[in-house]
Formats: C-alpha cells, sequence, structure tokens
C-alpha cells in the first residue's frame, strides 16, 4: 500500500487548520478581556451542554433509562462530579437491563 502525498498534504491541511482554529480562541481570550457575562458563560457552560445531551439521550429511550437517570441525579446532586454521575448512570442501567426492564 502506498501512500498518495495529496491525501497526506490534505490530512497535515486540516490538522493545522484545527490547530490555528483551537490556538487563535486562546490567543484571543488571553489578549481580551472579557466582559463578566462572557466571562460566566464560559465557566458555566459544560453544565447545560450536558443537560441538553442528556435530555436527549433519555427523550429517545424508554422508561428503564428514566428510571436509571434518578441515582444520576442524586449522585450528581450529592457529590457534583460529572464523571461519576457518568458511571452510577452506566452501572444503574446496566443493572436495570439485568433485571429486565
Amino acid at each position: 500500500m502506498t501512500m498518495r502525498w495529496d491525501v497526506t498534504l490534505a490530512i497535515l491541511a486540516m490538522g493545522i487548520v484545527t490547530y490555528l482554529c483551537r490556538a487563535g480562541g486562546y490567543a484571543v481570550l488571553r489578549a481580551v478581556r472579557t466582559p463578566p457575562l462572557v466571562d460566566a458563560l464560559l465557566r458555566n457552560l459544560p453544565a447545560p451542554l450536558f443537560a441538553a445531551y442528556v435530555a436527549l439521550a433519555l427523550s429517545k429511550q424508554d422508561p428503564a433509562a428514566t428510571l436509571a437517570s434518578v441515582p444520576v441525579v442524586a449522585a450528581h446532586a450529592k457529590w457534583g462530579n460529572f464523571g461519576l454521575s457518568i458511571v452510577v448512570g452506566v452501572a444503574a442501567m446496566a443493572l436495570l437491563r439485568w433485571a429486565g426492564l
């Protein structure tokens, strides 16, 4: 199998463009002082995104998934850790599936 130069060039160009897009955002945020509202939005963005992903996933699942979300909410309310909440949700779903729901 031979590597084509045009494919290699396209892969390298996409990598460079991706890097520049990410680095450009960091450079702008370092050079420009963001207003307090924008700063608060950027700090708190992961929680609403996570909630949107979960709500979309739950809307397309069966009642067992909705039932499995209860321990997820409880774990997150107690410990405030997204990673732990995901692990609890996967374990709850596996337990419900094993129980036949």
